[in-house]
Formats: C-alpha cells, sequence, structure tokens
C-alpha cells in the first residue's frame, strides 16, 4: 500500500468503498498528509440483509436441499439428520454492535429471536433497552448462542478470535455465520469443526485470503458459501457511489471528509 500511495504524486484523499478500510493503510497515508474516508451509511443495510440470508440459507439448510434437488435426489425431511433448525426463541449472539450488528439484531427479533452480544465497549443502558439487546462476556456469548453472527473489523485483536478453542465451547447445535471479515475465523480451525460435528454449520460471505476458497469448505454440506457479495445489489453500489462523491466533494470543499477515519 505505501508504494500505490507513494505513486499518487498529487493525492489527496482515499476513499474506501465500504465500511472496511484495513485494506489502506492510515496511518502511512496520515504521515503523508493524505485524508483517508469510508462509506458506512450506504453498506449497512444490504450488508446486514446478506447476514440474515447467509443465516437463514444456513440454519433451514437450503444449500443441502437445492444441491440434492439439481442431482436428482428428493431429500425426507421426516428423518431428523435431514433437519433444519428454526428461529423462533433461539439465541442470537452478536459479535460487534454497530450499526450492522444492530440492523441485523433487529430482523432477529422479527423472527422470535432473543439477542445478546459481545463488543469493546457496552452500549448505553437506554440503548439496550430501545434495542432490545442484552450484553454477555466473550465466553458466555460463544457458550450460550444458537447462531453468532460476526460484524467486527479486522484487528489484531480480533484476527482468529474465533477459533478451534471456540468452537470446541460453542453448542454442537449452534451455527456461525461471517460477512464481516474473513480473518476473524481461523479458516482450518472452522473446516475441522464442521467435520468433526463440533458445530452445527457456517454461512460464510468472506473468506482469510480472497478470492481463493478452500476446496475443503466447498465439499460440506453444513456451509453456505457467498463471494464477498454483500454489498453486491445494484441499490447499495450506486449509495457507495454517492456516498464516496460526497467524501470527495467535502474535502474539496472545506478539506476535511464526511467519513474521515484517519484524523
Amino acid at each position: 500500500m505505501p508504494k500505490l500511495i507513494d505513486a499518487g504524486t498529487n493525492l489527496k484523499i482515499i476513499t474506501a468503498s465500504g465500511v472496511g478500510y484495513d485494506h489502506i493503510d492510515i496511518d502511512y497515508a496520515k504521515q503523508k498528509g493524505i485524508v483517508v474516508a469510508n462509506c458506512p451509511k450506504s453498506v449497512l443495510v444490504p450488508t446486514a440483509e446478506m447476514t440474515f440470508a447467509l443465516l437463514l440459507a444456513t440454519v433451514r439448510r437450503l444449500h443441502f436441499y437445492d444441491k440434492n434437488i439439481r442431482q436428482g435426489k428428493w431429500v425426507n425431511v421426516s428423518k431428523p439428520e435431514n433437519m433444519g433448525t428454526g428461529l423462533q426463541g433461539k439465541i442470537l449472539g452478536i459479535y460487534g454492535m454497530g450499526r450492522i450488528g444492530s440492523e441485523v439484531a433487529k430482523y432477529a427479533q422479527v423472527f422470535g429471536m432473543k439477542v445478546i452480544y459481545h463488543n469493546r465497549h457496552q452500549l448505553a443502558s437506554e440503548v439496550e433497552k430501545a434495542e432490545h439487546v442484552s450484553y454477555v462476556d466473550f465466553d458466555t456469548l460463544v457458550k450460550t448462542s444458537d447462531v453468532i453472527t460476526l460484524h467486527a473489523p479486522a484487528l489484531p485483536s480480533t484476527t482468529g478470535v474465533f477459533n478451534s478453542k471456540t468452537f470446541k465451547q460453542m453448542k454442537k447445535t449452534a451455527y456461525i455465520i461471517n460477512a464481516a471479515r474473513g480473518q476473524l475465523i481461523n479458516q482450518d480451525d472452522l473446516i475441522s469443526a464442521l467435520k468433526n460435528g463440533e458445530i452445527a454449520g457456517a454461512g460464510l460471505d468472506v473468506y482469510e485470503t480472497e478470492p481463493q476458497v478452500p476446496q475443503a469448505l466447498c465439499e460440506l454440506d453444513n456451509v453456505v458459501l457467498a463471494p464477498h457479495a454483500g454489498t453486491g445489489t445494484l441499490e447499495a453500489r450506486t449509495e457507495t457511489a454517492k456516498e464516496a462523491s460526497r467524501n470527495l466533494i467535502s474535502y474539496l470543499c472545506d478539506h476535511k471528509a464526511l467519513n474521515q477515519v484517519n484524523e
């Protein structure tokens, strides 16, 4: 990234086309006097939608059913081993309770789920009450949740936070959904946990090293996979372009981007 930044001899501002900016060396940009901004508003709803789409597809085993139907096989869903899982009365654990996590919480409550969350900072009590969510420590989130959704950035403190130890603590009937950053999950450990029945399934829109997806993941029936498509809608891309443009216009007019991240 420093080489790319250095190549822009008259570069003044970089705006990420999304909420994540871990692919930008913001410290180096700041040293060079370059503003870095992101676009958190335009990706909020589409990413939350993708998270919940993965959640539903995973717990209701749509990939497994779809694959068998296409192969000319009729799955007998009267057999327990072929059944999916319902959401009403289940516990959703949200890891990273920012804007996207809050949006996912709303969707979950429509389906009758109880929502708990873990975050670097606990929300104010009035916010928790308004959003009908409860703060728990990380271990409680892992051990208690029926479904865990991830919404944290990729940081040294969050990289690989879901690993072999974590999966062993989860319920064997639990699912994990990740439409945030692939680095949050140790992918090899996840594959082992899925193969060994330590957890019930996973829905993934992101991976450790994109665009490479391990063949071992692709061969599993209890995983739903997507190609980092969380913001892959016409509406989202249009709004992101507008939000990025507003960052640029704001900088050109006031020397400060609307969503500046390296002040």
